[in-house]
């Protein structure tokens, strides 16, 4: 199947084209006929799916189709798309910037954490597409700023997230503001008990997709384990990245604090790192991730709850320096490569009291991941040792096996793919709403 046997109009084949798409993602192909039609949708789709496309494609064609040509004054609200950080969030707002550019709609982004003046002044201006964050949206909409009468689309995105975050008590005040005739759309990587009953208040009648096992990785992702001491971990980073075929690496801890040791560890032995996560002030946090996209920085070490919005074209080596405590969090995780059908590899480092949340993730996944043996810090595990206690995770654990014995790809590449978010870090690239004609996008 290809965009062109979606019945999309002539702008957004022209920007699809642009961007290098020819072939949708399985969840494009199934999403956005529903959507076109007018129908509610709930979605079951890991990160790295094509999923922003899926939703954000058919809501510009709508408006567009349905905008009245002669309008006057200010601009009401006509969809809102509400996801859970502030990195997935501009994200969203990129990807519609891309595929609306020859269309005249006009869209911004509204996240916490930054003065709200400059995002006021563009909603007083008025928008067709708001993009926004719970906690920022609750206080302009308490403030006056928004109304959300007029909104005929309504998008939930990273409803699992929205849980684990502690928002859906804001995403259930919020729902008591829609209008109760809208489309509204459910996306969530995984459906534990509260998120589908969550669905069940938003959705009428829904259209379900699911593209993907809930909690598998893609076949296309080469994990790798590698046994080692904790003392000695540092090292072993280093010696894999001696390997220049790495050309970039993103690299998870489970803490602040460990991300920036490896940070100062890997900049003393002149490899140039940058940390991501809740303590970095805002500007650094998207300075440091605008320098890993453009590959001025190797290696970005990064947090889970700041790294799940990553969307790194071309990524194909995520590096668990710390094995994660909840099963779930290693899927995420690991899919930040191997993307829209692209090759990644994925490798972990795993010390002895490590080893119950290695069981727990072999046991989710439906495989043994492959040790690796020959590296000089290699150990045999302990499995006597006692391991923390481990946080019990959330939600249905499906699998599907991923054959995959060999050892590493260091040389593996990722092809293009559509824009799309993950979630979570904190970003200082400021909210602009765009008006895009045929002039190519330029304000």
């Amino acid at each position: 199947m290809s965009f062109e046997s979606l019945n999309l109009i002539e702008p957004i084949k022209l920007a699809l084209a642009a961007e290098g798409y020819t072939t949708p993602t399985p969840i494009q192909q199934q999403a956005i006929p529903i959507v076109l039609e007018g129908k509610d949708l709930l979605g079951v789709a890991q990160t790295g799916t094509g999923k922003t496309a899926a939703f954000s494609i058919p809501i510009i064609q709508k408006l567009y189709q349905n905008r009245d040509v002669n309008r006057k004054g200010r601009r009401k609200i006509k969809a809102l798309i509400v996801t859970p950080t502030r990195e997935l969030a501009i994200q969203i707002d990129e990807s519609i910037a891309a595929y609306g550019v020859y269309t005249d709609l006009r869209h911004t982004v509204i996240f916490g954490g930054v003065k709200q003046g400059r995002q006021t002044d563009e909603l007083h201006n008025g928008v067709d597409i708001l993009v926004a964050t719970p906690g920022r949206l609750l206080d302009l909409i308490t403030q006056g700023f928004i109304t959300l009468n007029a909104i005929e689309i309504f998008v939930l995105d990273e409803a699992d997230r929205m849980l684990d975050m502690g928002f859906v008590h804001d995403v259930k005040r919020l729902i008591t503001l829609l209008p109760k005739q809208r489309q509204s759309l459910f996306f969530s990587a995984t459906m534990p008990d509260e998120i589908v009953k969550l669905a069940s208040t938003i959705l009428h009648n829904p259209s379900s997709v699911s593209v993907t096992p809930v909690s598998s990785t893609a076949d296309t992702i080469n994990q790798f384990l590698y046994y080692v001491d904790k003392k000695d971990k540092n090292a072993l980073l280093l010696d894999i990245l001696k390997d220049q075929k790495i050309e970039t690496a993103l690299v998870f801890t489970r803490t602040k604090h460990g991300a920036d040791k490896v940070v100062k560890v890997l900049l003393a032995k002149g490899i140039k790192a940058e940390a991501i996560h809740g303590n970095k002030a805002q500007n650094a946090r998207q300075r440091a991730l605008t320098n890993f996209k453009s590959k001025e920085t190797r290696v970005l070490v990064a947090t889970d709850i700041a790294a799940r919005g990553i969307d790194v074209d071309d990524l194909a080596h995520v590096i668990n320096f710390e094995m994660p405590n909840i099963p779930e969090t290693y899927v995420h995780r690991i899919g930040r490569t191997g993307r829209a059908g692209a090759n990644g590899t994925a490798l972990s480092f795993c010390e002895d009291e490590e080893l119950t949340y290695l069981k727990d993730i072999q046991r989710l996944i439906g495989k043994k991941i492959p040790v690796i043996n020959e590296h000089p810090y290699a150990i045999q595990p302990d499995y006597s040792v006692g391991p923390p206690v481990v946080q019990k995770p959330q939600g249905r654990r499906d699998a599907r096996p991923n054959n995959s014995s060999q050892r590493p790809n260091t040389n593996t590449r990722t092809a293009p793919k559509p824009k799309d978010g993950g979630d979570a870090a904190q970003s200082t690239s400021k909210p602009k709403k765009k008006w895009f004609g045929n002039n190519g996008g330029k304000a």
